[in-house]
C-alpha cells in the first residue's frame, strides 16, 4: 500500500482540498488562503495564558499542545494555533517554543530555526523599506527629516552591540542615529500577525509612519513606493505554517511577536485556520495574563471580531513557590505554606481574567517527580474558593491521555457559560490615551496608576498632534513581574508604572508605551544557549532548549 504523504494526511484531518496544502519538505507545510472560504462554522476558541514567569517555568506551550492532544483523546476535533519561536531566545536564554515531552510539535528543529522562511522574509522586508528610506534622505526625494527618522532596521538575533549605532558614515551616505530592534519587535511582523489576508496587509504597510518631516508632520510608508516590493516578499510568509503535535493534532504555527514588546499574539489568519478546521481551536499568547493575554483580548480580539469561548491559565507547584519567596535552588522541597503564598499572584490573573466575561479554568501544568499531594491540593481548594475550575495535568510527561481532564474540564466550563454574553474589550477607544493606560494598569496590573516621564509626555503631544492616538495601547513592559519592575514577584502594591516614551505601530493599528527600562532589542546572557549546540557529521542538532 503506497505511503500516505504528511499533506495528504493533513488535507483529509483537515477536511482541505489537498490543493491548498503547500508542503514545505516531508513533514511541514503551509496552507492557501483559499482555505478559509470554505465556509464553515467556526469551532470554540480557547485562549491559553498563565501566571507570571519565573525562572522556575510555567509550560504555557507544552500544556497548549497537552490540552489541544487531550481534547482529541476524549473525543473532539481540535487544531492548535501557535507562535513561531525566534531565534534570538533559541540560541539566547529562554530556548525554543515547541513544548515538552509527549506534549511537542514537530519537526522542533525546524520549527525553532527560520520556520519555513518565514521570519527572513519579515527581516528583510523591514530592511528594504529602510534601505528605501536612507535612499531617499540621500536624495533628497522625501519630506523626511533625517533627525526625526523612526524606523529602524532588525535582525533575528539577540545583539545589545546593535541597540544605538550611527548609519551613513560615508561619503555617499547620510549620516544619522539608528539602530536594530529584534524582528519579532518589527511593525511588519505586527501587520503580518493582524493582516486579513495580502490587500489588508498592502492597506496596514502603507500606513506604517517612518518619521516625521521638520515641521513633526508624520510620514508614511506609502509615500516610498515600494509597499508592493514588501508584499512581493511576504507574499508567502502570510500563508499560515502547518505542522503537527506527537499525537498528530494539526498546529498552524505563523508570527511571532513578542509580548513584552508587541502584542504577541499568532496570526489572525492562523487562528481563524484553527479555527475553520476544528470543534475547537486552541491557542496562547505570550507570557503571562497582564501581557499576552490582554493584548489578545484588546488588540487582537478588537480589529478581527475574535473572541474566546474559554480562558485557561497555567500555573505550576514551582512557579508558584518562586512567587511566594521559595529560592529557585530550594524548590523541590515540599513547601505548601509557600505555594499558598504565591497564590496572591494567581488571583490577580483569574481577576483579569474573569473581568472579559469568559469561563476561566486553572491549569496545574504538573512535575510529577516533585509536586506533593498538599501543595496540590492548596492551589485545588484556593480554586474552589474562587469559583474557578482546577485540574492536574500531567502533559509533559502523559501528553494527551495526562490532559483529559483538563480537556473535559474545559469543555464543560464553556457548556455551563453557554449562552456566553457579548465580548467587551476592557477600554474603550473613545478614553484618552491616559485613561487607556490607567485602566489597563488599575484592572490588570494592581498599578494605582501611570506616570509619564516629560520625555514620554512630549512624543504623546507629537502622536496627538497627527491623529495618531486613536488606538488600542500596546503596553511594552517586564513580563517578570506585575509591576513594571522586574524584581517584584507575587502581587506587587502600592506602585505606579512609568511610561518612559511611545513608539507608533500605526500600520498595525496600536499605540506603544514603553515601561521601565524594557528594550526592544534584548541581550544574550553571558553563556548563550548557542553554546550548547551539536551538529553531528549527519546533520542532527542536539542540545537545543525546547
Amino acid at each position: 500500500m503506497a505511503r500516505v504523504s504528511f499533506t495528504e494526511d493533513m488535507a483529509a484531518k483537515l477536511g482541505l482540498d489537498e490543493e491548498w496544502v503547500i508542503p514545505y519538505g516531508r513533514n511541514k507545510a503551509k496552507v492557501s488562503l483559499d482555505a478559509l472560504k470554505s465556509g464553515r462554522q467556526p469551532g470554540r476558541l480557547i485562549l491559553v495564558s498563565a501566571l507570571t514567569p519565573t525562572p522556575a517555568g510555567e509550560g504555557k506551550t507544552t500544556v497548549s499542545i497537552g490540552l489541544a492532544q487531550g481534547l482529541q483523546a476524549i473525543g473532539k476535533r481540535a487544531c492548535l494555533a501557535l507562535r513561531e519561536p525566534s531565534m534570538g531566545p533559541v540560541f539566547g536564554r529562554k530556548g525554543g517554543a515547541t513544548g515538552g515531552g509527549a506534549s511537542s510539535i514537530v519537526p522542533g528543529d525546524s520549527i525553532n530555526l527560520s520556520f519555513n522562511g518565514d521570519f527572513p522574509a519579515i527581516t528583510a522586508a523591514n530592511n528594504l523599506l529602510a534601505a528605501v528610506l536612507d535612499n531617499a534622505l540621500f536624495y533628497k526625494t522625501t519630506r523626511l527629516d533625517a533627525t526625526k527618522v523612526t524606523w529602524k532596521r532588525v535582525m533575528d538575533m539577540n545583539d545589545r552591540s546593535l541597540r544605538s549605532i550611527v548609519v551613513g558614515l560615508n561619503r555617499n551616505g547620510v549620516a544619522r542615529e539608528d539602530g536594530f530592534n529584534i524582528t519579532p519587535a518589527s511593525e511588519i511582523m505586527a501587520c503580518l500577525c493582524l493582516a486579513e489576508d495580502l490587500d489588508d496587509l498592502r492597506r496596514r504597510i502603507d500606513n506604517i509612519v517612518i518619521g516625521f518631516t521638520a515641521e513633526d508632520e508624520a510620514v508614511y510608508a506609502s509615500e516610498l513606493g515600494v509597499t508592493d516590493a514588501l508584499l512581493a516578499i511576504l507574499r508567502d510568509a502570510i500563508q499560515p505554517n502547518l505542522v503537527q503535535s506527537l499525537e498528530g493534532v494539526p498546529a498552524f504555527v505563523h508570527g511571532g511577536p513578542f509580548a513584552n514588546i508587541a502584542h504577541g499574539c499568532n496570526s489572525v489568519i492562523a487562528t481563524r485556520m484553527a479555527l475553520a478546521c476544528g470543534e475547537y481551536a486552541v491557542t496562547e499568547a505570550g507570557f503571562a495574563f497582564d501581557l499576552g493575554a490582554e493584548k489578545f483580548l484588546d488588540i487582537k480580539c478588537r480589529q478581527s471580531g475574535l473572541s474566546p469561548d474559554a480562558i485557561v491559565i497555567v500555573a505550576t507547584i514551582r512557579a508558584l513557590k518562586m512567587h511566594g519567596g521559595v529560592d529557585k535552588t530550594a524548590l523541590e522541597t515540599p513547601d505548601a505554606s509557600a505555594v499558598k503564598r504565591g497564590l496572591a499572584n494567581l488571583a490577580a490573573h483569574i481577576e483579569s481574567a474573569r473581568l472579559y466575561k469568559r469561563p476561566v479554568t486553572v491549569a496545574i501544568n504538573l512535575f510529577a517527580a516533585t509536586d506533593t499531594e498538599e501543595e496540590i491540593a492548596e492551589v485545588q481548594e484556593f480554586c474552589r474558593a474562587q469559583g474557578v475550575g482546577c485540574a492536574v495535568a500531567n502533559v509533559f510527561g502523559q501528553g494527551g491521555e495526562g490532559a483529559k481532564e483538563l480537556a473535559r474540564t474545559v469543555v464543560e466550563s464553556i457548556e455551563a457559560a453557554l449562552p456566553l454574553p457579548p465580548f467587551q474589550c476592557l477600554y474603550s477607544l473613545e478614553q484618552s490615551v491616559q485613561e487607556r493606560m490607567n485602566t489597563i494598569a488599575r484592572s490588570i496590573y494592581g498599578a494605582d496608576g501611570v506616570v509619564l516621564t516629560r520625555p514620554a509626555q512630549k512624543k504623546l503631544e507629537l502622536m496627538q498632534k497627527n491623529g495618531l492616538t486613536n488606538l488600542p495601547i500596546c503596553m511594552a513592559k517586564t513580563q517578570n513581574s506585575l509591576s513594571d519592575n522586574g524584581a517584584l514577584r507575587g502581587r506587587p502594591t502600592g506602585f505606579t508604572v512609568t511610561v518612559r516614551d511611545f513608539e507608533i505601530a500605526n500600520g498595525a493599528g496600536f499605540l506603544v508605551a514603553l515601561c521601565g527600562d524594557i528594550l526592544r532589542m534584548p541581550a544574550l546572557p553571558k553563556v548563550p544557549s548557542a553554546c550548547d549546540f551539536r551538529v553531528a557529521a549527519d546533520g542532527t542538532i542536539s542540545g537545543m532548549k525546547g
